[in-house]
């Protein structure tokens, strides 16, 4: 029987209830055999591996946002459905979307779906999808995309080509 007394006791107080130390198989040393009773050993990992299973059926979409006031720099983004840009970051990314907002700054190398440029973005972009650039928005470097929407006012500048004329040209140099 769990009591709250005992739950908020200071820690030097001695335990409420007695639980008989368990069957020593090999020889015990002190600070094993003056373990507090509150922490039990064995059942802690049980309930944290049921949360996982329930937490993976939960899921719906996994999503980051690198908030205003961030700078994130040298990292790969993984397992990542949706990445969102309202900070600065340098990184690596193949997910599903990216939405960059206005203020949002993404520099290095992009492998996605669908893109939503309000913001910058500054090196090699695939878009395998769809790609949508904002009046706000500027897309320098190498940019390759299926499809593509390009608002007036907006920015592109660099290498551009579409993905299905690249996979053609290199299907031909290869036969």
């Amino acid at each position: 029987m769990l009591q709250k007394d005992s739950f908020f006791r200071k820690r030097d107080e001695p335990p409420v209830r007695f639980v008989p130390p368990p069957v020593p198989t090999p020889p015990q040393t002190a600070p094993q055999a003056a373990r507090p009773e509150s922490q039990p050993a064995a059942p802690r990992p049980e309930p944290h591996a049921a949360q996982a299973v329930v937490k993976g059926e939960e899921r719906k979409e996994a999503k980051l946002v690198v908030g205003p006031d961030i700078k994130m720099k040298g990292v790969e983004v993984t397992d990542c459905d949706t990445l969102v840009v309202e900070g600065r970051i340098e990184a690596t990314l193949d997910s599903r979307v990216i939405q960059i907002a206005e203020h949002g700054i993404f520099a290095g190398t992009v492998a996605v779906d669908s893109a939503e440029i309000h913001g910058r973005l500054e090196g090699e972009l695939t878009v395998r999808k769809l790609l949508v650039i904002h009046a706000t928005g500027k897309v320098s470097g190498k940019v390759r995309y299926a499809r593509i929407k390009v608002e007036e006012g907006a920015e592109l500048c660099g290498e551009v080509s579409v993905l299905d004329k690249i996979v053609s040209a290199v299907a031909a140099r290869h036969a």
